[in-house]
This record gives C-alpha cells, sequence and structure tokens, in this order.
C-alpha cells in the first residue's frame, strides 16, 4: 500500500516559496532596471572602470530578477501535456544557474578590465563616481529590504537577493574610490577597488552555484538529515524495517521523500501510514511524502534497491 500527504505541493493550485514574492521581485526589477541605466551613462562619462563595473553587476541583476520573476509565473502554470509529473517548479533552479552563470561573467569581464588598466592613466571623474555609487547603494538596500524574507525560503529569490548585495558592496568599493580618487587625484584607486568587486563577486557567484547543482543533483537538503528521519521512522509503532528512503528537493521549500516501510503482519498498515505522515509533517517537515507500506510476509523478487 503507498499513500501521499493531503497536501500536493506540486498540484496546478499550489504556490512555491518564491512565488509567494512574486510582487516584490517585480518591484525590485523596476527599480534596479531604472537605476541601472543612470550608472552605465555616468560610468562612461566619468570614465570609471569601478562605476563600470558595478553598472555591469547591476545589469546582471536586472537579468537574474528578470528570470527569477519568470521563474516563478512558469513554475505556477499548469501543466497540460501530463509529461511533468512535478509540475515546472525545477524552472526556478535553472533561474538560480543562470544567476551563477551571469556573476561569473560581469566578474570575469570587470577583473579582465582591471588588470588590462594596470599601469594605465585613465582620467576618472570622482564627484560623479561619488553621487551615482551613494544613489546606487540606497536603490540597492531599498531592494535587499524588499528580498530579504523571500532569500531565507527561496533559492531563486536567494539568487536574486545575492546578486544585490555583491551589488551593495560594489556601491560601497565605488564611493570609496570616488573618494579616494578625488583625495590623491590617482585613477589607480578606481581600477584597485574594481578588481576587489570582480573577485567578491565571483566568490558569491561560487557559493550559490554549489546550492543549485546540490539541488540539481538531488542532494538532500541541508537542514534534512537522512539518518535521523530513518531512525525516527523505525521508531513508529509496527515499523520492523525501513529501506529505499530518498530525500532530494524539487525546489526551494518543496522538499520530497519516497520509502519503503517494513511492518509486523498483524499490524494495520493504515495506522501506521497516518502516523508517518503525521511524524514527517510535523517532525521533519515533510508534506511531500510517498510511503509504502510491505507486510513482513510479503517478499517480492523484483525488488529494486537505488
Amino acid at each position: 500500500m503507498s499513500g501521499h500527504g493531503h497536501s500536493h505541493g506540486t498540484s496546478a493550485g499550489s504556490v512555491s516559496a518564491s512565488g509567494r514574492h512574486r510582487r516584490r521581485l517585480a518591484l525590485a526589477l523596476v527599480l534596479i532596471g531604472g537605476f541601472f541605466v543612470v550608472e552605465l551613462v555616468t560610468a562612461l562619462a566619468a570614465d570609471s572602470l569601478a562605476l563600470l563595473s558595478d553598472a555591469g553587476h547591476m545589469a546582471a541583476d536586472v537579468l537574474t530578477l528578470g528570470a527569477a520573476l519568470g521563474a516563478t509565473v512558469l513554475a505556477a502554470r499548469p501543466d497540460h501535456s501530463g509529461r511533468r509529473t512535478y509540475g515546472r517548479y525545477r524552472v526556478e533552479v535553472f533561474a538560480s544557474l543562470l544567476a551563477v552563470l551571469v556573476m561569473l561573467a560581469v566578474a570575469a569581464f570587470v577583473i579582465v578590465e582591471a588588470i588590462g588598466r594596470i599601469g594605465g592613466t585613465a582620467e576618472v571623474s570622482s564627484t560623479p563616481m561619488l553621487v551615482v555609487g551613494a544613489l546606487g547603494l540606497v536603490v540597492n538596500l531599498v531592494v535587499m529590504r524588499l528580498l530579504s524574507a523571500g532569500a531565507a525560503e527561496s533559492l531563486n529569490v536567494r539568487g536574486a537577493y545575492l546578486e544585490v548585495l555583491a551589488d551593495s558592496v560594489g556601491s560601497v568599493g565605488v564611493i570609496a574610490a570616488a573618494i579616494l580618487v578625488g583625495a590623491t587625484g590617482t585613477s589607480l584607486w578606481d581600477t584597485a577597488i574594481a578588481l576587489a568587486i570582480g573577485i567578491f563577486v565571483a566568490v558569491r557567484a561560487a557559493l550559490l552555484g554549489r546550492e543549485v547543482l546540490g539541488v540539481l543533483g538531488q542532494v538532500t537538503p541541508p537542514h534534512l538529515h537522512p539518518g535521523r528521519v530513518e531512525e525516527d521512522l523505525r521508531a513508529l509503532p509496527g515499523v520492523t524495517g525501513v529501506h529505499d528512503l530518498h530525500l532530494w528537493a524539487v525546489t526551494s521549500g518543496m522538499d520530497v521523500l519516497t520509502v519503503h516501510l517494513r511492518v509486523a503482519t498483524t499490524q494495520e498498515s493504515h495506522a501506521v501510514l497516518d502516523a508517518a505522515q503525521q511524524m514527517l509533517r510535523e517532525r521533519h517537515g515533510l508534506d511531500h511524502c510517498t510511503l509504502q507500506i510491505e507486510p513482513e510476509d510479503h517478499h517480492a523478487d523484483d525488488e529494486t534497491t537505488w
């Protein structure tokens, strides 16, 4: 006998973790997209690599936020083909992967440009850098506030949040570069800080990429422990064995479990099923569970173990 939780996360009417923050993602996209144009124009006019690197990073923000927002819309659409049995939720993870790739591309561009400017004599206008850098920091802080709640729940939103966080550090770097260039009259500070921004962005991308690959590789989410889940299942009255236990995430906030439970022949299987579902929900936060109940005297010759 198999059983499934009463709340189906992959049904048409359900909303993923990032889907609950769709409006905030949309507002963040408008704010970042609007300021990107201002920063790009100013960077070109001031000939500032630090400001241009921050503008490039903000362009990455626009792409990341747009992909994150589009993923939440696509993930919520019902599948009429009958072939996407988990729905479209995994598209949110691919949006996070896009964020990683964009961040790495921006970091590579900035680092190469910064190295190319070493020893050069570029004329950098510090005043526009300072003004736009300060305004950019304000915009980024507002957007971070909008996304902070969703970043704790959704890998998709977290990718966008980390992009904006890294951009906030970039804005601080631009402000520092503007002050140092203005005080010393040398563009070396602009180049050095641009290089530091590029390295910081690359590190953040690598950390997020590790999380994304973990989901795509169906690694058990870090907040769940297979050994503890199995131990709790074995402790249920009537359960004599547990095997083929698998834990993974379809997307952020949508963890899935499948398991076979061997029960005593005299045990009422419905009672075991209800107890197991309740325990998994209350103790481990697992609502999307498929449990196969096997009486002790049942032996399948073709039983497969993964």
